[in-house]
């Protein structure tokens, strides 16, 4: 027995005959406007061998929209990355650099965090 819809979840069995399971799917984010969203700019190496990234979280809103800003921000820092999770990770210690990017393109709430 193969697992059909993966995306189902809270829902093992049902003995109502007439149960239809309906879902709501997490990539129809609605876009918020970049002056509204409030980015978070860290630093960080946990779990990276001691190696520093600069990690932005807080995004809302649609997946494709997350990469496209991801791949801005790698493109403008001339570094790898990678957005996963919510997040979007850039090799390196950038933060200063992101911030003035975000901040460039529309993203006035953006903040550097942590240490």
């Amino acid at each position: 027995m193969g697992k059909k819809d993966k995306n189902r979840r809270g829902v093992v069995y049902s003995t109502d005959p007439n149960f239809n399971y309906s879902y709501n799917d997490d990539s129809e984010a609605e876009a918020i406007e970049p002056e509204q969203q409030q980015l978070r700019i860290f630093l960080d190496r946990k779990r990276r061998k001691g190696k520093e990234v600069t990690l932005i979280t807080g995004f809302q809103g649609p997946d494709e929209d997350l990469k496209e800003l991801g791949k801005f921000l790698k493109t403008k820092c001339g570094v790898g990355g990678s957005v996963k999770d919510g997040e979007i990770i850039i090799q390196g210690n950038h933060r200063d650099r992101v911030l003035a990017l975000l901040i460039e393109k529309g993203y006035k709430k953006s903040k550097k965090s942590g240490g």
